[in-house]
């Protein structure tokens, strides 16, 4: 007879339950460390990376064999670990593109973590599934999209955008897909050209089209090189658009593409991770005037509607073509649903095991209303509009991309325009600035240019850290100027 292992020494319960005495204080620990922190983000350096090496080194430890009292733990996370870095919860944060992170998502990753029921597949969670399939159905709304539209919540824009055009190809192109050719623009975020590998294509398949002074594609430029393609036996297939660039906040004129898609049967999708939520708006509305039109769109509600990171979106007009492009069957699954009101994510995403997202974008728009987001996003349009005419009466300043949407971006003037000086002094210039530590600003390059972008996205971001945006940036170059002057 086989040895057997012996189970009757092991406890009723497991070490690693907890009893509800010991959660409820940590729960409370937690809490008030939480509230301290954003209670005290007004003062924090909005960035400050001085000593990170030695906080490296102090926070490198080897696998523990035995624990460690949890007010020690939680005291290291917010005394140590999140002190040093980019403090991109600040309401000085304007750089990259501001995420924010609303509390109340924290709240509902709480719930969702600790009731811990899966979502991949409709019977396993089918009351959470729909609070899911509702928060798809709002964004799908919001883009106008029409009711047999659909998608899913991904980490993020880029895989967001991996699977659009994974579902693109396996739409429009044979099995043996090498051929199809995909355009996209010079603006483009480096997660396209990402997805397009990863969806198969060699880089050679992926063609940048040149922008327009506005950092829009150059649509005709397009339309010549598809053609060109077409000559030379390859099937162009797909054309990515942005609504918002990363660079400057450039929108296509998604219209004018929606209709060369039309004409050349071709899937559009649109990248619309950062500007997509500005629909919500007037304003917005315009600007992305025939996002509707698009076969898919990327969202990120970890930026425009101020979520946690890791929360983006994936809308495609037909869900049907996410079934289509990612549905695969395994003996061990429960049966799946037909019924388009009844998602199985599993079968419409490249993820089986995933966690339970639609919680952290449903509890803050439930608890304000859809209202307050749109007033939160308008006061943005705002703001940005405010300091680029500030920054325009700024003698050493010139503005180089003008907001479409909340982002302006600028660099010094260099007499007889030359541009290596102007890069160098712009690139002085942002230096300065971050180093009072008030504000974050980054750089970019636009066609050989150094420019520093702001970019008001955060919903802490109000006219008092863009007024002090302004004041740093005048201080800084009137530093730089009576510097050159000595």
């Amino acid at each position: 007879m086989k040895n057997s292992p012996v189970v009757d020494d092991y406890p009723v319960m497991s070490p690693l339950e907890l009893d509800s005495k010991l959660v409820r204080e940590i729960s409370g620990y937690v809490t008030e460390k939480i509230i301290a922190y954003l209670d005290s983000l007004p003062q924090q350096p909005v960035s400050d990376l001085e000593g990170a090496d030695q906080l490296i080194a102090d926070l490198t430890e080897a696998l523990p064999e035995s624990g460690e009292a949890f007010r020690n733990l939680i005291d290291r996370i917010f005394d140590q670990a999140v002190t040093k870095g980019y403090n991109s919860a600040s309401p000085g944060y304007m750089a990259f593109i501001p995420g924010g992170g609303l509390i109340h998502s924290g709240f509902a990753d709480l719930i969702g973590d600790a009731i811990n029921r899966y979502v991949g597949v409709w019977v396993s969670a089918p009351g959470l599934v729909q609070i899911e399939t509702n928060v798809i159905r709002w964004f799908c709304e919001m883009v106008g999209f029409p009711e047999r539209a659909g998608g899913f919540l991904t980490t993020g824009g880029s895989l967001a955008n991996f699977s659009a055009l994974f579902t693109a190809r396996r739409m429009k192109l044979p099995e043996n897909f090498l051929s199809g050719i995909v355009y996209t623009s010079d603006q483009s975020h480096h997660s396209v050209m990402k997805a397009a590998i990863l969806a198969g294509f060699p880089e050679a398949n992926i063609r940048i089209i040149r922008t327009d002074p506005a950092f829009r594609i150059d649509i005709d430029l397009m339309m010549d090189q598809i053609r060109k393609d077409r000559r030379e036996g390859l099937t162009p297939f797909a054309i990515v658009a942005n609504a918002g660039s990363t660079n400057t906040g450039a929108v296509d004129d998604l219209d004018a593409i929606a209709d060369l898609s039309e004409r050349e049967n071709l899937w559009l999708h649109v990248d619309a991770a950062y500007g997509g939520f500005f629909m919500l708006t007037m304003r917005g509305r315009q600007s992305l005037y025939g996002l509707d039109r698009a076969d898919s769109i990327t969202l990120d509600p970890h930026k425009g509607l101020f979520l946690p990171y890791g929360t983006g979106c994936l809308l495609v007009r037909e869900q049907d073509a996410l079934k289509k492009a990612h549905e695969i069957h395994a003996g061990y699954l429960p049966p799946m649903q037909d019924d388009p009101r009844r998602p199985d994510f599993c079968q419409i995403s490249p993820e089986l095991s995933r966690d339970f997202r639609g919680l952290r974008v449903w509890l803050p728009i439930k608890m304000h209303g859809i209202r307050a987001f749109r007033k939160t996003l308008e006061e943005k349009l705002d703001l940005v509009h405010w300091i680029t005419e500030r920054l325009e009466s700024i003698e050493q300043l010139e503005i180089v991309a003008r907001p479409q949407l909340s982002i302006v971006t600028f660099k010094v003037r260099s007499p007889g325009n030359d541009t290596q000086r102007s890069n160098d002094r712009t690139r002085a210039l942002l230096e300065r600035i971050n180093s009072y530590r008030r504000v974050l600003l980054t750089g970019t390059w636009l066609e050989g240019i150094f420019v520093i972008r702001i970019c008001v996205l955060s919903f802490r971001t109000h006219r008092e850290q863009v007024q002090n945006c302004l004041n740093d940036i005048e201080r800084a170059c009137g530093e730089m100027d009576g510097n050159s002057e000595k």
